[in-house]
């Protein structure tokens, strides 16, 4: 019972003695006597009454008249005069890793005419409010942001906006909902986040430059389309002070963003990604500049067909871009692709070898006996490196200068000699037409700056429902059948006499060795023939040599012998004639007679031929002997002696 009463009493006592201390405790808040700040947040002091009265200008009271005053308290206790200072708490700002915040201010200088964002050359702390208006600040959104990590800025004074949140202390209604739709701003130009242009996945290059639009500054000069570059002081746009200072100019910028993370204020400058140029293998690219100072024309008064300058002038550049990859600004110019491999020019439907001539279509042509075929053909173009701007330049591009200018020199050029053939002629003459093209067009090519290579001629096809040119084109087979008819024949008749042939020597062959053996005994008996004709002819050449010989003695000898005879004759014809003039008459014949029967007796007993043959064929009497002509001879000269001794009696008498 002591216990209860005791415990009773002893929370009734601290009961009475809490009441006070509570109200106390209560009235000491209310009052405003003492504040607590928690450490990760900041109090915005707002002085409800003051000796000096209200703020007469401006948002804060710099001078400590009752108003929001410019500093912050930070984390612990504060103590104030009672009913003085009410404490507003508020989180500190946090920009995220990587990210960007923008700051835009409530109070300061108002911005003139023609800036779009507020300069903070000099007023750039935005943690000490009263050095920002002291420097000349300005309201609005500022050209610098605030990069990753916490910041201590009074939320009166700056609005800040994160990816996360919006750090401000609202007033009203309406400046809220400016500020909202300022979010959406920054939210569709992705403006929290920094500019990067990095490598894709598998370390390839992304290929992608940043073009960037600059909000504020002076404008752009009459005439020109971008802002020239003004070098590298504004390190690529993150610091937008320096880029106005170097000279740095309003609207789309003609200096390009590559790899890289940029920090830009995306309230000052926009970006717009593109493509790199690339300008593959077997190209080049002409550049046409539409920004740069006017350039001197380098082609000459000779060319009249326009001007090239010099790279960095506007207008068409003397010098082309060889392959490559190019961070080139699209909005300053364009590069117009030129082949400087052959490339293939198809006047027929359907068919294309470049990207040059999808629109060519076969050409129509009138024949001299007044039919009209549809001829395909190619035509191999090559452009030299050098000369690819003059092309540009006079044509705009290939493709114009195919369609503008080749596809209607090609036309009428083959139309022009189409109508001095008949079709047949046309299709029997179209390697001598393709030849003579050839030489025609290289020349009429060169006038465009042009290196023609090759034509080639196709066969002309019928229009769609001519159906004479299809009759003399079967005539035309028709006629190649029967030539290629006789043709077959002939090589059958061919054919025939290689196969006796072929029987003839297969015959041959399953006789070879009876042929082999007949062939060596001819062969020997050739030879010995041969040794035989050899042998006889060494004989008679070997007779001929003794009988020239015997000849040579011979007619010596005989020479000899005629010699010596006919002196022996002479003398005996010397005596005779003596002995005849001697004895004269008979005594002349008996001479004669004489000596005739002594000569022959001399020779029968030189050549020892028996006076009486031993065997006598025939009776012819003493005929065919040395004796029977002895015996005629003295018979003649007995019938003479006679006679003589007659005609000396008749004489006589």
């Amino acid at each position: 019972m002591y216990s209860i009463l005791s415990e009773q009493s002893w929370l009734f006592a601290a009961g009475i003695v809490a009441i006070p201390l509570f109200a106390a405790v209560a009235a000491l808040y209310f009052s405003g006597c003492v504040r607590y700040i928690p450490n990760d947040k900041v109090g915005v002091v707002e002085k409800i009454w003051s000796a000096k009265g209200s703020v007469r200008s401006g948002l804060l009271a710099l001078e400590g008249e009752a108003g929001f005053q410019p500093d912050l308290l930070r984390g612990g206790f504060h103590f104030f005069l009672p009913f003085q200072y009410r404490v507003h708490l508020h989180p500190m700002v946090s920009v995220t890793q990587g990210k960007i915040g923008y700051v835009f201010a409530r109070d300061g200088h108002d911005l003139p005419a023609g800036q779009t964002l507020a300069d903070n050359a000099q007023a750039a702390d935005f943690r000490d409010v009263r050095a920002f208006l002291g420097s000349g600040g300005q309201k609005g959104p500022q050209r610098k942001v605030l990069r990753e990590g916490t910041h201590i800025i009074n939320p009166v004074m700056f609005v800040v906006m994160t990816e996360e949140a919006t750090y401000s202390l609202t007033l009203d209604k309406d400046e809220q909902a400016y500020y909202a739709k300022m979010r959406d701003v920054l939210d569709q130009r992705a403006a929290f986040v920094p500019v990067v242009i990095k490598e894709e996945s598998g370390a390839h290059e992304s290929d992608q430059l940043a073009i960037v639009t600059v909000m504020d500054g002076p404008g752009l000069p009459k005439d020109e389309l971008l802002a020239p570059d003004v070098g590298d002081d504004h390190n690529s746009f993150q610091e937008p002070e320096k880029f106005l200072a170097a000279g740095g100019l309003r609207g789309r910028q003609e200096r390009v963003l590559v790899e890289g993370t940029y920090y830009i204020n995306r309230l000052f400058a926009t970006v717009e990604f593109i493509k790199k140029t690339i300008i593959p293998v077997g190209h080049v690219g002409v550049v046409v500049s539409y920004t740069g100072g006017k350039g001197e024309d380098i082609t000459g008064k000779d060319y009249s067909h326009g001007e090239l300058v010099q790279n960095g002038c506007r207008g068409v550049w003397r010098d082309p871009l060889m392959p490559g990859k190019y961070a080139f600004n699209t909005y300053a110019g364009k590069i117009e692709l030129v082949p400087t491999t052959n490339f293939v020019l198809m006047w027929k439907s359907g068919e294309s070898g470049s990207h040059f001539d999808s629109n060519l279509r076969e050409i129509t042509l009138i024949t001299k006996d007044a039919f009209e075929p549809n001829l395909p053909l190619s035509v191999v173009v090559h452009i030299d490196y050098r000369k690819a701007p003059l092309v540009i330049q006079r044509f705009g591009n290939v493709a114009q200068l195919v369609e503008q200018t080749l596809d209607p020199m090609v036309s009428s050029y083959f139309k022009n000699v189409s109508q001095t053939k008949t079709f047949i002629e046309l299709i029997q003459s179209r390697s001598e037409l393709q030849s003579h093209a050839s030489v025609d067009m290289k020349e009429r090519f060169l006038a465009y700056s042009l290196e023609f290579q090759e034509v080639l001629i196709g066969t002309p096809k019928p229009q769609p429902g001519d159906t004479q040119i299809e009759y003399i084109m079967a005539q035309l087979r028709d006629r190649q059948i029967a030539r290629e008819q006789v043709e077959t024949f002939a090589q059958k008749q061919i054919a025939a006499d290689k196969q006796r042939e072929l029987n003839e020597a297969e015959q041959r062959a399953s006789k070879q060795k009876e042929l082999t053996a007949s062939q060596v005994d001819i062969s020997i008996k050739e030879n010995m023939g041969s040794a035989a004709v050899k042998a006889a002819e060494k004989k008679r050449q070997e007779i001929e040599a003794l009988a020239q010989a015997e000849k040579f003695r011979q007619e010596m000898e005989g020479s000899g012998r005629a010699s010596a005879i006919r002196s022996i004759g002479e003398a005996e014809a010397s005596a005779i004639k003596a002995k005849s003039e001697a004895l004269e008459g008979e005594g002349a014949d008996k001479q004669l007679m004489q000596t005739v029967m002594l000569r022959l007796a001399e020779a029968l007993e030189t050549s020892k031929v028996p006076l009486v043959p031993h065997i006598q064929l025939g009776g012819g009497g003493g005929d065919g002997n040395a004796l029977g002509t002895l015996l005629s001879l003295m018979s003649s000269l007995k019938a003479k002696e006679l006679a003589g001794e007659t005609r000396a009696e008749a004489h006589s008498a």
